[in-house]
Formats: C-alpha cells, sequence, structure tokens
C-alpha cells in the first residue's frame, strides 16, 4: 500500500502547517547534508519560516560544523529583502571561506 499523494496548497491549520515545517525542513537539511556527503560537493541552505526566523546549514571546505538552527542577526520579517539575502551570502562566504 502506497502513500497518498499529497495536494500543493498551503495548509491551512496553523498547528499543522507548523509540523509539517518542522518534518520537511529536516528532511531538507537531511538531503543538503547526504549531497554534501556523497558527492562531495559545499552546499550552503537558508530557509526563512513563516515567522521570521532562519534556518541555516553550510557544509563549508574546512568542516566547520554548523547548526542547523544557526542564526544571524537581521530586522527584515518575510518577505525577505535584499538587505537579509546580503547578510546570509556574507554569512555563507564566510562558512565557505
Amino acid at each position: 500500500m502506497g502513500r497518498k499523494k499529497v495536494v500543493m496548497k498551503r495548509i491551512e491549520d496553523n498547528s499543522s502547517r507548523q509540523v509539517t515545517f518542522s518534518k520537511r525542513r529536516g528532511g531538507l537539511m537531511k538531503k543538503a547534508r547526504e549531497l554534501s556527503v556523497l558527492c562531495d560537493v559545499e552546499v550552503a541552505l537558508l530557509v526563512f519560516s513563516s515567522r521570521g526566523k532562519q534556518y541555516v546549514f553550510c557544509s563549508g571546505g574546512n568542516n566547520r560544523p554548523v547548526s542547523p538552527r544557526a542564526t544571524f542577526d537581521c530586522d527584515s520579517p518575510p518577505p525577505v529583502s535584499f538587505t537579509t539575502l546580503f547578510i546570509a551570502l556574507r554569512f555563507f562566504a564566510r562558512c565557505i571561506a
């Protein structure tokens, strides 16, 4: 017996949406880590929650561990501003340097 096909639309229930976000974010972080290890590539992943929290994964060339829950200072709420993207790019540049 297979899984049900998931309809790609916004989940209306706040609690269900948060649970789904947490589970899928964890899966996405795991896939990024696996891609980095299996293919010997550098991976940088930045996820913004609907509440404005940032989650970061960076494999980095120096093998320095970066917490998936690492955050950086940023006052702009979603949608993501150019300032936030600039800060994220600077963070990733430090991570892989």
